[in-house]
């Protein structure tokens, strides 16, 4: 059926896509097999090859079968972007077990949830979270905890994963996967709504992402580069990222975290193709005085995803770069992405056109019912990179999961022309004495004043209006105790209905951020009303 955003697709862009349907670490056996010697990580300068890192996957896999992992089996991967976790990954899944992402920064409470909720029987972690691990190790079914080291850098060196790798071989296990139904992660939400649920991802969901993102963007087998600072244990680091990168026979530099002058100190010793952000991180390196100097004479694509764009971070990294950024919209449960902005469109709140095979709708947030074209709803979402559902959560499930679509809990809207825009999360939503206030208005409104870094928006109790919108800031260095609360507010009048503008303000040194960067709105808001 002819839908109207096909007219944005690239000329190389089919509304349907072939996709192999094969076991995710298939891409990296077959780019050991054709580029065995071309760089596929780099981590604090040191090179593995394509056909090193198969090897030492393949080890992996061999060493936890040895544990009497079997297929279907979860195990945990508790480590930051270390090449460690790339091996463990691709180890997992080699021999059928299920990948379980933790992120690093996990504390005890968390990390024996997910442990809990998916049964994990192994975990790999390093040295300096072993003593999380043990303390939460006899309330979970954990059987083995295999653990590495940060210095480790060939994996050879010490820690039981380093003695489990030299004793095992380079021969694959024979495991028999089915793609569509077999999951290769249960990668865990991260809690922004509630509890964190464990997505169910097959093999299959993960390609049909990584081959949507490198055909609509001609991704170059065997050439293109890219820096990954972004935690691979969340859905976008690791399959848009990481996944993605090796689809395509990719050299991936990889950072343990986000450093802004390390970042641009590697942008000029490895020149990526490709580099992949939130908004957060371009407003970080947008601030740092060595920004100018940095080259990027061969980055052609640059993302950002996770939370909108702010208009005035994209015009501006254009000017020092050259380069736009592409906004890509998605979450956990679709891999993650449904919809991309085509190259070189952009605009206010434009998250693009559904990827090939993919359909977007908007929906009225109380009764389903499909929108009239501008008409504000939930946007709802399906694709073959649909999750399977919530592990272990059938009514959760049933909730965002009707009729083959998924409720993803953001609102926006579709134009005439077939593009479609994001407005805001459903529960960011401030009902001011009955108007909608969209916190995502009037934060980019604030990002228009020089003196503001960082802005989040939320609802704040009030007597007379039931709430209103408050804005947290953090102001750039030059500009603190240089300008007024009430300035602020001013300038906001200036562009917004008095109703949308902050009633209040409230400076602040920094805001809560998830793993990969994204501001958490609903840390301050639950601040706010004292929840």
């Amino acid at each position: 059926m002819d839908k109207p955003w096909y007219k944005f697709y690239p000329a190389h862009i089919p509304p349907s896509l072939e996709y192999p349907v094969v076991a995710v670490f298939e891409n990296l056996r077959i780019a050991a097999e054709k580029f065995p010697e071309r760089t596929s990580l780099i981590y604090s300068r040191v090179e593995y090859s394509y056909g090193e890192l198969w090897d030492l996957s393949v080890r992996m896999a061999n060493a936890f079968q040895r544990l009497g992992v079997n297929k279907g089996d979860r195990i945990a991967i508790y480590l930051p972007n270390l090449p460690q976790f790339v091996v463990a990954y691709y180890g997992s899944l080699i021999c059928g077990a299920v990948v379980v992402a933790c992120n690093a920064m996990y504390k005890e409470k968390e990390l024996e949830y997910l442990l809990k909720d998916s049964g994990a029987r192994v975990i790999v972690t390093f040295d300096e979270l072993q003593s999380v691990v043990e303390n939460v190790k006899d309330k979970t079914q954990v059987e083995h905890v295999i653990v590495t080291s940060r210095d480790d850098a060939t994996l050879m060196n010490r820690g039981t994963m380093a003695k489990l790798l030299s004793e095992s071989d380079t021969i694959p296990p024979e495991i028999e996967i089915n793609p569509k139904e077999d999951l290769a992660v249960l990668q865990y939400t991260g809690g922004t709504t509630g509890t964190p649920k464990g997505t169910m991802l097959t093999h299959y969901n993960l390609i049909v992402d990584q081959v949507q993102e490198a055909t609509w963007f001609q991704f170059r087998e065997g050439e293109e580069t890219a820096i990954i600072f972004l935690p691979v244990s969340h859905i976008y680091g690791m399959n848009w990222c990481m996944n993605t990168m090796i689809h395509v026979a990719g050299t991936i530099m990889l950072m343990e975290r986000f450093e802004p002058g390390k970042v641009l100190e590697y942008v000029n010793l490895y020149k990526p193709s490709i580099f992949y952000g939130v908004p957060t991180i371009y407003i970080a390196l947008l601030d740092h005085p060595e920004v100018s100097n940095a080259d990027f004479s061969r980055m052609r694509i640059c993302f950002s995803a996770a939370a909108p764009l702010p208009p005035e971070i994209r015009r501006r990294w254009k000017e020092v770069t050259g380069t736009d950024i592409i906004e890509a919209w998605g979450l956990t449960e679709a891999s993650p992405c449904l919809t991309c902005t085509p190259l070189g469109m952009s605009g206010d709140k434009l998250i693009g056109v559904p990827m090939p095979d993919t359909e977007v709708k908007v929906v009225d947030i109380d009764t389903a019912k499909d929108l009239a074209i501008g008409e504000v709803g939930e946007l709802v979402g399906k694709g073959p990179q649909i999750m399977k559902g919530y592990w272990n959560k059938p009514e959760e499930t049933k909730n965002v999961l009707k009729n083959g679509w998924l409720f993803t809990g953001d609102l926006g809207y579709m134009d005439e022309n077939g593009l479609f825009y994001f407005i805001d999360r459903k529960k960011d939503l401030i009902n001011v004495a009955g108007f909608k206030v969209w916190p995502d208005e009037v934060e980019n409104v604030l990002y228009e004043h020089p003196a503001v870094k960082e802005a989040a928006v939320v609802s704040a109790p009030d007597e007379q209006k039931g709430e209103v919108p408050k804005a947290f800031v953090v102001l750039r260095e030059e500009y603190v105790g240089e300008v007024s609360k009430g300035e602020l507010i001013e300038f906001c009048k200036g562009k917004l209905a008095a109703f949308k503008a902050p009633k209040k303000i409230e400076f602040v040194e920094e805001l809560p951020k998830s793993p990969v960067g994204k501001i958490l709105r609903r840390v301050l808001r639950e601040k706010e009303w004292n929840i």
